[in-house]
């Protein structure tokens, strides 16, 4: 394990650039639930379990039609679970690692909670390929508008996991509004600003083509392999941080530790290297 740690400084000291890949496996130090399997969705939400929802039940764009107030109570606990919750230190340790390279570094996460933008990071060096839970847009999809959401008037039922009070709505029409995320079946979910985020990645794809390239991936796991595949993808040095699932093609240096735990080693090798 101390020469994997040792490695993965030697990769990051050398890049010209980092590219930071992050499933929710990254949240988890922060104090975020880990919704990974039933078990993990269970322990978060044992109301919705007791009702026989699964994660896949209540993460879908019907609710907002259906039953408001259950939609906005899952998602709205979130959100101010997600507000509350400060980004762990290794978040600032990516941004210190990044902010030393001379080219732009980015980051590509499947996580909606906002965290790289709370912990420094720019923006435009940010693709979130399932959307924000800071979004708004239109249940009812009387346009393609996606707004930023502001201070809820709402609370969550803690018995219930139910919403009371005023949900947010649409501007333009009135309905229901949901979060701009992409949901399980979701045919309605806007994807304007993630196509967005796309162009500022293809445009740092092209600045760096050329680059050397490390690719520090965190907590990303197999169900939904987007993340993983996006690692794959670039042309670079593989660090896969997971405490579980950290095995890669040929190359890939898999250290299999927590989030946190990987990137604090990484930081005092980096110093010992340099």
């Amino acid at each position: 394990m101390d020469n994997f740690i040792t490695k993965a400084a030697e990769f990051i000291n050398n890049a010209d650039a980092l590219f930071i890949s992050a499933g929710a496996g990254m949240g988890v130090d922060s104090g975020l639930p880990d919704f990974r399997g039933r078990e993990g969705f269970l322990k978060a939400y044992p109301v919705l379990g007791k009702e026989g929802l699964s994660f896949q039940d209540v993460a879908n764009p019907a609710w907002f039609i259906l039953s408001p107030e259950r939609a906005w109570g899952f998602y709205g606990h979130r959100y101010f679970l997600y507000q509350k919750t400060n980004p762990h230190k290794g978040f600032e340790l990516l941004k210190k690692w990044c902010d030393s390279k001379d080219k732009p570094s980015f980051v590509f996460t499947s996580n909606v909670d906002g965290h790289f933008q709370k912990a420094g990071f720019s923006s435009d060096q940010v693709l979130e390929c399932h959307g924000s839970i800071n979004h708004l847009q239109c249940s009812l999809e009387c346009s393609r508008s996606i707004w930023q959401s502001e201070d809820y008037d709402f609370s969550i039922d803690a018995d219930t996991l139910q919403a009371r009070g005023e949900l947010p709505t649409c501007p333009t029409c009135g309905a229901v509004a949901r979060p701009n995320i992409l949901m399980f079946n979701d045919r309605s979910w806007f994807s304007g600003r993630t196509e967005k985020q796309q162009q500022s990645y293809n445009r740092w794809l092209s600045v760096n083509r050329n680059k050397k390239i490390a690719v520090i991936e965190i907590g990303a796991g197999k169900v939904i392999p987007s993340v993983r595949l996006m690692s794959e993808a670039i042309n670079g040095s593989l660090i896969r941080i997971n405490p579980r699932d950290a095995d890669g093609p040929d190359g890939t240096l898999s250290i299999p530790l927590g989030a946190l735990d990987a990137l604090t080693k990484i930081d005092k090798a980096k110093k010992s290297y340099n």
